[in-house]
Parts: C-alpha cells; sequence; structure tokens
C-alpha cells in the first residue's frame, strides 16, 4: 500500500483496518474448516466465528477507545466509558461516538460454503457516519472510506459509474423475500422490466458493484444498522447515493438503496411509485 496513503489514515481507520483484518483471518479460518450453525431466537444463524469476531473487535475497541459505545450483531449495544470535561462551571459532553459492527455479513453463505461474506465495521460521530470497512477475506479483498478522503478498494482508488441511461444500467438486490413481504414488490418489477440488468448477489458484493462502478443500484429491505453503517460512507464517498426508503438518510430504517447517484430519483421513484 502506498505510503502516503497510509499517512493519510486517521488512527480510528488504520485501527479499523488492522482489527477487520485480525477478525477476517479468523473468520476464513472457521469458513475454510466447516463451522457448526445455531439458531438464534429470532431465526437468524449464528457460528462461532460471529461470536469469536465481534467479541474481538469489542475487547479491542474497549482497548483503544474506552469511551466510545459499541453497536453489534450478536451482543447489542454496550455504552462507553462516561466522560465529561468542563470550562468553568459549564460542563461539556464528550463527542458521541458509536462502533457499529456485524463480524460475520452474510452467515447463512458463510455456513454454505458461498464465499460471499464480510466483516463490517463502521465509526458514527455524532449521528454521522465517518468512516467505513467491508473486509472480505474469502476473496481478498478490503473496502474502506472515510469522511472526506474517498473510498477505496486494496488500497485503490474506486468510483461508481457515469452510467445515466436507466435502460442500459444493472439493478442488484439482497432477499427478494424480503422485498415481497414489505410491499415493494410493484416497484421491484417496473425496475426488472426498465433496466438491462438484474442480479441478486446480496450481503456485501450488490454494495461492493456499486461502489467500484460494475452496477448501477443495490436494494436492499429488512435489513440492521450493521449491515448498512459501512456502505452508506463507502457509497457516498466513491461519488454515488444513499438513501432509506422513507426519504431520508439513516441506516436506522431497515432499508437501503444504493446508487450511482445519477439514476438514483429515477430508480427510486419506480419503486415507490404506487400502483394504478
Amino acid at each position: 500500500m502506498p505510503a502516503e496513503l497510509l499517512e493519510s489514515f486517521s488512527k480510528e481507520l488504520g485501527f479499523a483496518l488492522a482489527i477487520c483484518e485480525r477478525a477476517g483471518k479468523i473468520a476464513l479460518s472457521y469458513y475454510n474448516s466447516g463451522v457448526d450453525v445455531e439458531q438464534k431466537a429470532d431465526g437468524t444463524p449464528v457460528t462461532a466465528a460471529d461470536k469469536e469476531c465481534e467479541r474481538l473487535i469489542r475487547e479491542a475497541i474497549n482497548a483503544e477507545f474506552p469511551a466510545d459505545s459499541i453497536l453489534g450483531e450478536e451482543e447489542g449495544e454496550s455504552v462507553g466509558a462516561t466522560t465529561t470535561g468542563g470550562v468553568g462551571d459549564v460542563a461539556l459532553e464528550s463527542t458521541r461516538r458509536r462502533w457499529i459492527l456485524d463480524p460475520v455479513d452474510g452467515t447463512f453463505g458463510f455456513a454454505r460454503g458461498i464465499p460471499v461474506w464480510a466483516t463490517l465495521l463502521a465509526l458514527e460521530e455524532n449521528d454521522e457516519i465517518i468512516l467505513g470497512v467491508v473486509s472480505a477475506p474469502a476473496a481478498g479483498d478490503m473496502y474502506w472510506a472515510q469522511k472526506g478522503s474517498g473510498a477505496f478498494k486494496n488500497g485503490k482508488r474506486i468510483y461508481v459509474s457515469k452510467c445515466h441511461d436507466l435502460s442500459k444500467a444493472q439493478f442488484e438486490f439482497g432477499g427478494i423475500n424480503r422485498v415481497l413481504k414489505y410491499g415493494y414488490w410493484p416497484g421491484f418489477t417496473r425496475l426488472i422490466e426498465q433496466t438491462a440488468r438484474q442480479r441478486g448477489f446480496g450481503d456485501y458484493l450488490g454494495f461492493a458493484h456499486v461502489f467500484q462502478g460494475m452496477a448501477e443500484a443495490h436494494l436492499e429491505v429488512g435489513v440492521h444498522p450493521w449491515d448498512l453503517a459501512p456502505m452508506k460512507i463507502i457509497a457516498t464517498e466513491a461519488g454515488g447515493e444513499y438513501t432509506d426508503l422513507d426519504g431520508g438518510k439513516s441506516i436506522y430504517k431497515g432499508s437501503c438503496l444504493v446508487s450511482n447517484g445519477t439514476l438514483h430519483s429515477q430508480v427510486l421513484e419506480l419503486l415507490l411509485q404506487k400502483s394504478t
């Protein structure tokens, strides 16, 4: 990796890249040897890799940034140590920071030997995602972005596509059962009709195709903030656009559309258009 790029890393980004690489090696060892799958209370799968990787990342955050909170898929939310400062008689609250993590995004595929899974980590500061990492060790890829510094894959700058014609666009999506469940089927079929190609790669890979200009839009519904947090900043730093399906830019609404930006409004309009 170029020295000038390394020098541009904040302490937090350098930490995030390093701990995701460590977690990825652990997850990859489980992936290569096979894992037993348990069912959580909500019916979703969990493996020893999920648990061990989340514990590793949490312990590292607590050691390096003890005042920061953590929100993770397996262990929920933990609040960082309270720190306050003051000027005279006026107390000043510390900056609100929260690390958001998914130790193994794509556990279904991970457990079945499908190499489309990743460790996801992002840092939220005062309600804004300021950095994100997607580590996909089975593919040998690492994506990251920090606010104002661009988006990267394996040390090389990446950009969304410049396609502005929906009829030539590639549209990607996650689980279509959730698209149906949450009532987006009519709009989803309109997008299928009006785009050139459609693929359901899901998990991190559909997002990554948009980051790199390989696809123009990726849709997810019925997901969680730890699925979306790093995707938001990497997409925007690559020159694209991120919105939830309620008209905002939240990672907490359970849905999102990422796109190359130029086609965003068209895709969103078709998806949300009421049937007549």
